[in-house]
């Protein structure tokens, strides 16, 4: 640890009151508080010395400073750590003296005690050793034990983190998922809103180590403590793989729930009629049958991108307020059905979305959208419920392709929307049917009439604004127009015939 460590301690306050960049630089060997004007003899070189600077007084100032701090120097002290409790503010007589036998010189602040900086200087250089390789453990026999014993009878992660970490003190600490999730904190640990927490684990400040577990890029979880040497590296690494333990225990218990997950939402895609098997599915999951339900579908736009159900998962988990069961269908989308009370007025939409960029920044080069239901009151409006969702999906794809969008019903507002969830096939046999005499005819032909068509609509079938776009005359589009109504058999001068064609070209 060096000299300038301790000024980037924001819990011990300090400030530099002099002091050269390759003083601050000197690695600190260990701490000696006192107050004699001459500590010489109690001195071990590269220690720091705390000194409430009783000893200094008014008369022969000078003097004194000048002689206590000729010790420091003598006996290869790195820093004076000066407290202005007793004086109000550190003399500028010391400051002198320390500028002359170039001794840095920090100020201590009243509300700051001796025994923090000491405990800050020793855990450190505790961590410090920790890092060497060692077939000893960081953590003390009976926390070891004591954790051992908690994890066998299945204690939460917030207890075990507790108790990881109580004979430290029970320092902050957060677990947190890549997404900003808190999974559990320490006591002492303040709730981190989650775009806050998702940048405590990426950012650069503290310390934070990953839980290795079979896990995914969304659901990850990551040990953080926001002052960096507060707890010592190997402490850090021993807690993790013990909350890697807990984690595993977790999936193991997930695994036995997933076949469940999968016969409910294969239930509801298959869109049976026999609500006793929907219950049934409802009750394997944990989900109540008299509940109001939701039902959300997304899907990774990229399609070599796996983990649409982690994702979706992982974003529901967020919302803490409703159980869901989710899973993964065949052709990449992942399915969630939720259970939420009646009346409390929870909007699943606006939930995901407070979230749904957190978890799409875990894995940035694929798009991530999600179609949410309205609610429905019982188990047998679930399949309309799905339904519902995938329109909304495929509306949230029409309009975001490369950017993360949650979409439900209500933004289902244009035409576009609206036929961007009709099943591809669908959507060829109407192009056919609508357009087939002019996608037949001959290819120079066919790209000039279907420019003209897309072009008078997009210009309110205006003849003039038409042929300027164009460049053409106006009784050439009047001609080409007269040809595309006799290939279709649709009136452009009728409202419905002329959406007929924009949906048309629209599917197309």
């Amino acid at each position: 640890m060096q000299v300038d460590h301790l000024l980037r301690l924001d819990r011990l306050d300090l400030s530099l009151v002099w002091g050269e960049e390759t003083l601050l630089g000197q690695e600190i060997g260990g701490v000696t508080a006192t107050d004699l004007e001459d500590p010489a003899r109690f001195l071990q070189p590269g220690e720091i010395v705390l000194s409430g600077l009783v000893w200094w007084g008014r008369e022969d100032e000078a003097v004194k400073a000048d002689r206590f701090v000729s010790a420091l120097r003598e006996a290869g002290a790195v820093a004076l750590l000066a407290g202005e409790e007793t004086h109000g503010e550190v003399p500028d007589e010391l400051v002198t003296a320390c500028r002359r036998h170039r001794i840095a010189l920090l100020a201590v602040p009243a509300h700051t005690t001796f025994r923090a900086i000491t405990e800050a200087v020793y855990l450190r250089q505790w961590g410090e050793l920790s890092r060497r390789p060692t077939d000893h453990f960081a953590l003390p026999e009976n926390v070891r034990v004591d954790l051992d014993r908690a994890l066998e009878r299945g204690a939460p992660a917030a207890e075990l983190l507790d108790r990881a970490f109580a004979f430290l003190g029970v320092p902050e600490c957060h677990l947190l998922t890549g997404s900003g999730r808190t999974v559990a904190r320490t006591a002492t640990a303040a709730e981190l809103p989650a775009r806050r927490a998702a940048e405590a684990v990426h950012g650069r400040q503290g310390a934070t180590v990953r839980i290795d577990a079979d896990d995914t890029v969304f659901d990850s979880w990551h040990l953080y403590v926001p002052e960096d040497g507060q707890v010592p590296p190997r402490v850090l690494h021993e807690i993790a793989e013990l909350l890697g333990r807990h984690r595993r225990r977790q999936e193991q218990q997930r695994a036995a729930r997933k076949q469940a997950h999968e016969e409910l939402v294969k239930r509801v895609s298959a869109g049976h009629g026999e609500v006793h098997g929907l219950e049934d599915a409802l009750r394997a999951c944990g989900l109540p049958v008299a509940a109001t339900y939701t039902v959300v579908v997304a899907a990774l736009a990229s399609p070599e991108a796996l983990g649409a159900a982690a994702a979706l998962a992982e974003a529901l988990s967020h919302q803490r307020v409703a159980a869901f069961a989710v899973s993964e269908r065949p052709e990449g989308e992942a399915v969630a059905v939720l259970a939420h009370e009646p009346g409390l007025g929870f909007d699943v939409r606006a939930g995901l979305t407070e979230v749904w960029r957190l978890v799409h920044a875990c894995l940035p080069g694929a798009a991530l959208h999600a179609g949410v239901s309205d609610p429905v009151g019982n188990p047998a409006e679930l399949a309309d419920a799905l339904a519902q969702a995938r329109y909304a999906l495929a509306g949230a794809r029409a309009t975001a392709s490369s950017t993360a969008r949650v979409a439900g019903l209500a933004d289902l507002a244009d035409l576009e929307t609206l036929l961007a969830g009709i099943p591809d096939r669908v959507r060829g046999v109407y192009v056919d049917t609508v357009l087939g005499p002019l996608l037949e005819a001959d290819q120079g032909s066919r790209a000039m009439l279907l420019e003209t068509l897309k072009v008078f609509l997009d210009h309110n079938c205006s003849w003039a604004r038409t042929a300027d776009a164009l460049h053409l005359h106006v009784n050439t589009v009047h001609y080409r127009i007269e040809r595309i109504e006799g290939l279709t058999g649709r009136d452009l001068s009728r409202l419905d015939h002329r959406l007929d064609l924009r949906a048309a070209l629209m599917c197309s």
